[in-house]
């Protein structure tokens, strides 16, 4: 009986939240159900492969982007919706997060966050904002701007901030344009600037790697200590040119937008036959409008012993193509920096059959407790991916 009555209670609060357009969450084995969100009355089922399971570690967030584990072992949420970072503790330490905290406030559009010397610093369409708390009250009471003239933001709106190993900060901005000449040499590129520690605004400016049209995913190679990015290739080419890339990103290289695109495709608006001489080739493709957005280097303890070092890659989705793609967590199996094999997908399931998408995975982090952590901006989720003997 009381079974019964429990199955009749979460059958009525289903019908309520899918009536409202929220979203009903169950967690199953290695799956998560995501059933009627946004009020579609569709169920999702994300799937890990066997040893893994995908657990829901918090909602009600808006848009978020990417995410990042602070030294106080806090995830960290470029949460842009709401225009702010959020806090997501978990102190209990029982893989859901406690609450939703707000670290700062009124931070224009986030999209990447990094820490960095105790400050966040914040990417944000104009440029990057460092937030710090100076009192320790879990609060950031001061707000400065460091980079203020990436505007208009054009086509491509997200900065990714990061830091290189050397101590310099590194942005990188999209093109303005789907293909075009740019007038902005910041723009399709990546630029680095001086340690900005201490500093009241960034200086030493200096382009450091160009051709690269939108590399929204930066991370450092946990070995190399090099610079990884993900490009987005052009639209308009058709459902299979040019590929999703990944780079090492070198000073002083070029990687070939608008007139090449992955190291071989010539651009047939804007290239010529010798326009891919040179060019810088990428480390991996994948097929062509996947968008491919956050990565992380797996560098905990929890996932089995073939996964060390290995390269997770959040993948949007597609918008323009005729079959959709992408909307899934891959790997690139890797031995220090070389691939050991092609991308191969993760967690998958947020892409159904009819071609539509209940959600959208963009950042990626690792966390204390090895597990890998997923932002999805369009359910307003976060989940948390955790090894099972």
């Amino acid at each position: 009986m009381k079974r019964r009555r429990l199955i009749w209670i979460l059958m009525i609060v289903m019908l309520i939240c899918l009536a409202g357009g929220l979203a009903v969450y169950v967690t199953i084995g290695r799956q998560v159900n995501l059933v009627g969100m946004w009020g579609g009355g569709s169920e999702t089922t994300l799937q890990a492969p066997p040893g893994f399971e995908v657990e829901l570690f918090a909602s009600g967030l808006r848009g978020p982007r990417f995410i990042a584990f602070g030294p106080d072992g806090v995830l960290y949420v470029a949460d842009r919706g709401n225009n702010r970072i959020a806090m997501l503790p978990d102190a209990d330490g029982d893989g859901r997060a406690d609450d939703i905290l707000s670290f700062a406030d009124n931070v224009p559009s986030p999209h990447s966050l990094v820490y960095h010397e105790g400050a966040w610093y914040v990417g944000v369409p104009s440029g990057v904002v460092r937030l710090e708390d100076t009192d320790g009250d879990g609060r950031a009471d001061v707000q400065t701007t460091l980079i203020d003239t990436f505007t208009p933001p054009g086509q491509h709106s997200t900065r990714t901030v990061i830091f290189l190993t050397d101590g310099r900060m590194a942005l990188a901005a999209g093109s303005t344009c789907n293909v075009c000449n740019e007038t902005d040499p910041r723009r399709a590129a990546i630029t680095v600037y001086d340690s900005p520690v201490g500093q009241a605004t960034a200086t030493g400016e200096r382009v450091f790697a160009t051709g690269l049209r939108n590399a929204v995913g930066l991370a450092i190679h946990p070995e190399t200590g090099e610079l990884w990015a993900s490009n987005n290739g052009r639209d308009l080419m058709g459902d299979d040119l040019p590929p999703e890339t990944i780079y090492i990103v070198r000073d002083g290289l070029h990687y070939g937008w608008p007139t090449c695109h992955s190291g071989d495709v010539i651009d047939p608006d804007m290239g010529s036959a010798d326009s891919c001489v040179g060019v810088e080739p990428p480390i991996a493709e994948m097929q062509a409008h996947m968008a491919p957005l956050g990565m992380a280097f797996y560098t905990g303890g929890a996932f089995p012993a073939e996964y060390q070092g290995d390269l997770f890659i959040a993948m949007h989705g597609s918008w323009n193509r005729r079959v959709p793609v992408g909307y899934k967590i891959m790997r690139l199996p890797l031995d220090g920096s070389t691939p050991t094999g092609p991308a191969e997908d993760f967690v998958t399931g947020w892409l159904k059959e009819d071609g539509t998408a209940d959600g959208r995975p963009v950042g990626l982090a690792v966390g204390p407790d090895g597990a890998l952590y997923i932002s999805d901006d369009k359910a307003g989720l976060i989940y948390r991916v955790v090894a099972r003997p």
